[in-house]
């Protein structure tokens, strides 16, 4: 157990329940979140005051790792808490919206139909809060473009979100509109723009697995090939771009295509130093688990395992949403 879980610990028990929470203890939770490190984050942050200075990013991150692990209600609470604290914060809202719209996924038929109209207030107020976040504004825009309309979506909705977007993040409009069009079945326009968007990005690896992803679709094994291909290159360039490694091979291994390959590329993520929250460690390694399986490497196999139950107990390989 690190120092930063020792110190929360001795200052949940010995300070009042509004003293401030200090900077590098969030620092050090977002560290665990971005690695994948589950068990030490919840630890770490289940110890912290829930009010006074901190206590909303700590609610926000804890918020983060239930939604990683799929903790789906706990999520949407602490989602919740973290915008009673500090309701100006954009990126609180796009998050309870994310989790929102996770449990709508989840939920049944009425229930799913709250949770999504929920989520859509979610969105909206993150984009009015900050016209500027990017992540939020592709939410809002996705969502437009994949919901039906009486649950507010639209494809001209998300064309008007795509149009903000290009004052923000170009690549990301430009992501947008492919998938208004995939909405559309227009595949040859959805195909220009997912190109487009991995050759504006100055960090296009994550584009590069969008794109592959659609041949996918499209059956295009040649074009995949060669995505993938400019996926790796471009993640090999900027230690930023690891996610898409990551991404990418979840497209080979929904593929069942060439699983030396995406071996290789989460191995090459998990070793990255800069992983994500949007690729947790602990299902690199459950992925991992399968290919080594699959490719005759038992013992590797086990070790992959017990490396994610080392990450994030509370989360089973059955969990996972295998691409």
């Amino acid at each position: 157990m690190g120092g930063g879980v020792l110190a929360a610990a001795g200052l949940a028990a010995g300070m009042p329940a509004c003293a401030q929470i200090p900077a590098a203890t969030l620092t050090e939770a977002n560290g665990y979140l971005q690695s994948g490190e589950a068990d030490k984050a919840i630890v770490l942050l289940s110890t912290l005051p829930t009010t006074g200075a901190g206590a909303d990013q700590a609610q926000n991150l804890l918020c983060r790792v239930r939604f990683q692990l799929q903790q789906n209600s706990q999520a949407v609470a602490e989602c919740q808490q973290a915008v009673n604290l500090n309701n100006k914060d954009s990126d609180y809202y796009m998050w309870l919206g994310r989790v929102l719209g996770q449990e709508a996924s989840k939920a049944s038929f009425l229930s799913a139909y709250g949770d999504a109209k929920k989520s859509l207030s979610a969105m909206q107020t993150a984009t009015q809060l900050n016209p500027a976040n990017g992540p939020a504004l592709s939410d809002l825009g996705d969502y437009y473009a994949q919901a039906p309309g009486i649950a507010g979506g639209g494809t001209d909705k998300a064309q008007s979100v795509a149009l903000e977007l290009d004052k923000v993040d170009p690549a990301r409009a430009a992501q947008l509109r492919g998938d208004i069009a995939m909405q559309q079945k227009n595949y040859t326009v959805a195909e220009q723009y997912y190109k487009q968007a991995a050759t504006i990005s100055p960090a296009p690896a994550d584009y590069w697995s969008v794109l592959a992803n659609y041949y996918r679709g499209r059956q295009d094994w040649t074009d995949l090939d060669a995505a993938i291909a400019n996926c790796v290159t471009a993640a090999a360039k900027d230690q930023t771009s690891a996610i898409g490694l990551y991404d990418g091979a979840g497209v080979l291994i929904a593929a069942k295509r060439n699983p030396q390959l995406a071996e290789q590329m989460l191995q090459n993520y998990l070793a990255s130093p800069l992983m994500s929250e949007q690729g947790p460690a602990f299902v690199a390694h459950i992925r991992l688990s399968r290919l080594k399986q699959q490719l005759g490497d038992a013992t590797g196999a086990q070790q992959d395992l017990a490396a994610a139950a080392s990450l994030a107990k509370e989360f089973s390989p059955s969990q996972d949403p295998a691409p």
